[in-house]
């Protein structure tokens, strides 16, 4: 299901247009990627949290050419979902 396939239904849905559906939808992303790229976790309760998870510094090999590099420690946005969305897709 794409974005496009989101919007659609939820404008079939709701009776909204799908103009005015868009912006929202694009204006929630933004909303989270924003406070995301702040440090800031975004919980939906019954959906599922936006979260930040740290990646700690390692060493990787680069077989090709023999030799070893340092991945420095880094974040990364992660999707956790909430326990009743997990149930009802089992």
């Amino acid at each position: 299901m794409t974005k496009a396939d989101v919007v659609r239904e939820i404008a079939e849905k709701t009776g909204v247009e799908k103009q005015v559906v868009m912006q929202v939808v694009e204006g929630m992303m933004e909303c989270i990627r924003e406070s995301m790229i702040n440090g800031e976790e975004v919980f939906l309760r019954g959906f599922g949290s936006f979260i930040i998870k740290r990646r700690a510094e390692k060493v990787a090999r680069n077989i090709s050419k023999n030799t070893s590099i340092v991945i420095p420690a880094h974040n990364i946005p992660a999707f956790k979902p909430a326990k009743s969305f997990m149930d009802k897709v089992k």
